[in-house]
């Protein structure tokens, strides 16, 4: 038999149960419940607290980008990243996925740019797509320098003209480098890196805070490698041999993350790949199947801090990881 405290106790929390089910699953306000049950509106409030207090709310919020957030957590952890941000594959068209990815890149580098920075980035269709999803809203007295030569052509892979419009997006200052990305010899790049301009801007990139670069694919025909340096098929022969599976800053990586033994390599007028791997924040964006081995290979080599992808890309480059781990 209850005592008439233990009577008054249960009513109580069959009160404070009502109250909860007419505000968390009726949608009642608390206004509203206030003149239902005859209490003050402070009563009200005080009863949900207590009601929370006591554990008997359990609130879920089920967000439609948990796997998104989830897909960052483990990408970062695997590839040993500060961050990562995975954007939704939003088409089955690279281009429109590529768009998205940008905006999102553009994004992350905007949470960490600040007065004073120095900004080198490499050319591309990444690049190009990331300066085309800048919009800031202010000016940044920043300093944008290319991280490596030059190739005339296409807007995308001329990396002097990506930069000029990255800082004028930005409302900061830009550098070129007149050299183009491969000379013909390691002398010739000696030469080209000494120039008294050259060698300026090139010290600016290994000075820099921020890096953002494109991650490149070179085994399908498409690569950006290959209008960088549009090759003949002897001397894609010979890239397949030297067992490359992607490419930074126009050096050509193996799977362990390494520069491979490629003679090309050693001609690039570029930052090295250690002088990249020593600026503090450097952000690698790709998207598309055909990424998928070249992200590998760069997290491997511990070249960048964050990773910016979509989401069936991220998906299959975490599943070959899995996989090779086993």
């Amino acid at each position: 038999m209850l005592t008439k405290i233990d009577q008054s106790e249960l009513d109580a929390t069959r009160q404070i149960y009502k109250v909860l089910v007419m505000h968390f699953i009726e949608g009642k306000s608390q206004a509203d419940i206030a003149k239902l049950i005859g209490v003050s509106h402070p009563k009200v409030n005080r009863m949900i607290k207590q009601g929370r207090t006591m554990g008997m709310v359990d609130i879920q919020i089920r967000s439609p980008f948990r796997s998104l957030f989830d897909l960052e957590h483990e990408i970062a952890g695997l590839g040993g990243l500060d961050s990562a941000v995975v954007a939704a594959t939003i088409s089955e068209q690279d281009d429109v996925n590529l768009a998205s990815v940008a905006e999102a890149a553009a994004k992350l580098f905007l949470s960490k740019l600040k007065d004073g920075d120095i900004v080198t980035v490499s050319g591309g269709k990444s690049m190009s797509a990331f300066v085309a999803a800048l919009k800031p809203e202010k000016t940044y007295n920043v300093v944008v320098v290319p991280a490596t030569g030059c190739l005339q052509g296409n807007h995308f892979i001329d990396v002097n003209h990506v930069t000029a419009q990255m800082a004028e997006a930005l409302g900061g200052r830009s550098y070129q480098l007149h050299a183009p990305i491969f000379a013909e010899s390691t002398q010739q790049r000696d030469m080209l890196k000494e120039m008294r301009q050259n060698e300026f801007v090139l010290e600016m990139a290994r000075r820099a805070t921020i890096a953002v670069v494109g991650i490149g694919s070179i085994l399908t025909k498409d690569s950006s490698y290959y209008s960088l340096h549009p090759t003949n098929k002897a001397d894609r022969k010979a890239i397949l041999q030297s067992g490359a599976t992607g490419e930074l800053l126009a050096h050509l990586i193996e799977e362990h993350g390494q520069a491979c033994g490629y003679a090309l390599n050693d001609q690039l007028v570029s930052l090295t790949l250690d002088e990249l791997r020593n600026i503090p924040f450097t952000i690698g964006v790709a998207a598309g199947k055909q990424k998928v081995l070249p992200i590998r290979t760069i997290l491997k080599g511990d070249y960048i801090n964050a990773l910016v992808t979509d989401e069936n890309t991220c998906r299959t480059v975490l599943q070959t990881m899995n996989e090779a781990e086993k």
